[in-house]
Order: C-alpha cells, then structure tokens, then sequence
C-alpha cells in the first residue's frame, strides 16, 4: 500500500485564487500518481463573517473549477474533518469519496453580510442528504453536528480515532483502479438524474471496458 497523497484545507481561509490553485496542484499531484489508492484531504475551520471580502465571482469560479475537478478525480477521495468545517473546508468535504469526521465536528454553511452563502455547497448538500435534511443549514446557517451527518449521510464514519480510520479507509481502496473509480462514481452521479433507457448505454460501456481488459490489469 503506497503512501496516500495528502493535503490540508484550512476554512478559515476564503476561496481566493490561490487556494484554488493548491487544489489544482494537488490534482496534478494525484493525477501523476494515477493508478490505485487514495488521496486524503485533512480539513478544519470555519470562515469569519467578513471572510468574502476582496472576493469576486472570478476567483468564485476558478474555486468551483478546481473543486469539479477534484469531485473527478481519477483516484478516491477521503475527506478528514476535525472541529469546525465551513467555507472552502466544507466545500472540499463535500466534493470527496469518503467523508470521515470527529465527534466535534460541526459542518457550517458560511455566511456573509447578507445571509448564508449562496455556493455549490448547497447543491452538493442537498444531492448528498435531501433538500429536507439540509433546509435549516442552507437558509439559516445550523450547524450540523457530527451525529446529524452521519445519520443523514453526509459522513460515512464517525471516529475518535483518526489514524486508525484513515488506514481502514485506505486499505479499503488500495489496489483498486482510479481510472475505474472514476467511472463508477459517475454512473453513481448520474443515477439520480437520468432514467433507465438513457442509464443502460453508459453502463454497458463501463461493463464493455471491463470485458475488454486483460485480467488482473488496472487502469
């Protein structure tokens, strides 16, 4: 089992170009290293309320950019969330494979001077858990307590124990193909939205590509 790529968000910090440019690298990073195993992102803080000033909806953009590209990833994702996690930290949450967190950890929809923020992490939050789960957190700023993301699906594991976690994570996926992670994580995605007749294609394709490859090989 290789050592698993790894980088730290702090949500403390905005979403400014840079920030975005780190996730950017680190998808090159995980990119060059394509094959099997997993990459972690270790996340903590939450956003001050003025934290959108000298932002615009450039850097917003190139920020959504990077986080779709690392929602692709040719690899498993594992999130590590620890205390507070809002702003840029939720959004990178929200964007992995396999979300893990602590007992203290709270997930927080940032606000601004007007309300909660109007980001991608309210799309992904309702894709995840349901509009329902979601609502008072989207319009309101609750937190979402560690128990509460469990059980409505927005974490997968809830430890005290983050060494240990991380390794089971780690050896869950280690051996497995990125290329084909990729794959099934998109028909995972399209599932929600696409019907049966429109499903069948791609799903045949993925099971064709299968097929083709010789055995033992991964991509």
């Amino acid at each position: 089992m290789e050592d698993a790529l790894t980088l730290v968000v702090d949500g403390t910090e905005p979403p400014t170009a840079a920030t975005a440019a780190a996730v950017q690298a680190f998808c090159d990073a995980a990119e060059d290293r394509a094959g099997s195993g997993a990459v972690v992102v270790r996340l903590s803080g939450s956003p001050a309320e003025s934290w959108t000033s000298g932002l615009d909806v450039t850097a917003v953009s190139k920020w959504e950019r990077a986080l779709r590209r690392l929602e692709r990833l040719p690899r498993a994702t594992v999130a590590v969330a620890s205390g507070d996690c809002g702003g840029a930290a939720l959004d990178v949450f929200l964007a992995c494979d396999i979300r893990v967190v602590t007992p203290d950890t709270r997930l927080l929809v940032a606000k601004d001077a007007a309300a909660t923020w109007p980001g991608m992490a309210g799309y992904r939050l309702v894709q995840l858990a349901g509009a329902a789960q979601v609502r008072r957190a989207l319009l309101f700023g609750e937190p979402i307590e560690a128990p509460t993301a469990m059980r409505i699906g927005l974490a997968d594991e809830l430890t005290d124990d983050l060494a240990a976690a991380l390794t089971a994570v780690v050896e869950l996926v280690d051996g497995m193909a990125g290329e084909e992670i990729a794959i099934r994580r998109q028909l995972h995605f399209d599932a929600a939205t696409t019907s049966f007749e429109d499903a069948l294609g791609p799903h045949l394709a993925a099971c064709d590509r299968v097929l083709r490859m010789p055995a033992g090989v991964a991509s």
